[in-house]
């Protein structure tokens, strides 16, 4: 009899493409945890270099670059100086080999003061930041407008501080305004002082909350009280992964990297990462004066921090962070735990 070809019944059919649903469900997260390694792996790398950035400036200068500083100018419209709104990322540009920037920058031009315009306004020589200062893993920014390129995910340390951080020349952090902290001056050791970390970027004003629309890791709720006197009320603001509808919410991290305001370019160690942001004014603006801006990144379970002494640690969105209900200290030891005592630079703490 001659040999007929036998195909695969309906029943065998259905079997093998069960069998091969199951390996990609299988293998679809093992390769996006993959990618994500990568990710946080390039992440931890552009930290450490700017950890060696600002090692190489304070050999320069022996001094760390200040958060925000610069020239004064004679009205917020002006061009004649930056209104003492330039960022540290400006001063770090020629460390970060991107020399030819900070010539242009320091040089001005027909139209501007050298050392560029007020710190929040754009300027073709400033507005295109080396890619180098953006997380990969933060993709998707809730808002955020296209034209938007002046972009960063990295933020420098206040410490402890919830008042007055925006304009205060004395934090318990590394970084405040118009002053340009010593190593010597970070008494509790370099490794045990945070410089820099991560921070998800937001563009956007006021705005009201809708039902799981603003995540609560990229904006933060404005006209907040009691944060100062007990800072964990900003926690319940979120139902968990998104501000409660209602809220009037305002995003601004990440969308100016040149101006100092700490909105833009700084976090704070009171609550932990990944936690809410909330401050007690209703400025529309970058110019809050008591904050609560925990890190936040999109690495599973937690942050990138940038050490003193130039070693980047992985820190725990579950670190301990003390008593929340009570205020900030002027001095001595950090009130909110380790995760404090990781941001004061001499609190005196010596458990870590």
């Amino acid at each position: 009899m001659p040999s007929r070809k036998r195909g695969f019944t309906l029943v065998e059919l259905l079997v093998v493409i069960a069998i091969i649903g199951i390996l990609i469900a299988l293998l679809l997260p093992a390769v996006q945890a993959a990618r994500e390694a990568a990710r946080r792996s390039q992440c931890v790398n552009n930290l450490k270099q700017l950890g060696l950035a600002l090692h190489n400036y304070h050999d320069s200068y022996k001094t760390f670059v200040y958060r925000k500083g610069g020239t004064s100018c004679t009205s917020s419209a002006a061009r004649d100086g930056n209104c003492n709104r330039r960022s540290g990322f400006i001063s770090l540009l020629p460390y970060i080999e991107a020399g030819n920037m900070w010539d242009l920058i320091k040089a001005g031009d027909a139209t501007t003061a050298p050392e560029g315009p007020a710190g929040w306004s754009g300027w073709g020589p400033w507005d295109n930041p080396p890619t180098m200062l953006q997380c990969p893993s933060d993709a998707t920014t809730p808002f955020l407008s296209t034209s938007n390129l002046r972009l960063n995910n990295y933020a420098f340390c206040v410490g402890d501080q919830i008042t007055s951080v925006r304009d205060s020349t004395s934090l318990r952090g590394v970084f405040a305004y118009a002053l340009c902290t010593r190593m010597a001056d970070i008494t509790d050791g370099t490794s045990n002082t945070l410089l820099m970390s991560e921070r998800l970027k937001a563009s956007y004003s006021i705005r009201t909350a809708g039902t799981a629309e603003i995540p609560a890791v990229q904006g933060m709720v404005v006209s907040l009280s009691g944060i100062t006197d007990a800072p964990g009320v900003c926690l319940t603001q979120t139902d968990g992964r998104y501000y409660r509808a209602g809220l009037d919410v305002k995003g601004r991290f990440g969308s100016l990297y040149h101006d100092g305001q700490p909105e833009r370019v700084a976090f704070n160690t009171v609550l932990p990462p990944n936690a809410p942001s909330c401050t007690d004014s209703a400025d529309v603006n970058a110019d809050a004066h008591n904050m609560l801006i925990p890190p936040a990144s999109r690495h599973p379970g937690g942050v990138n921090c940038l050490k003193a002494d130039g070693s980047v640690d992985f820190v725990s969105e579950t670190i301990d962070t003390g008593d929340l209900t009570v205020g900030q200290p002027t001095t001595g030891q950090s009130r909110y735990g380790v995760w404090g005592a990781l941001g004061s630079k001499a609190g005196g703490e010596t458990a870590r």
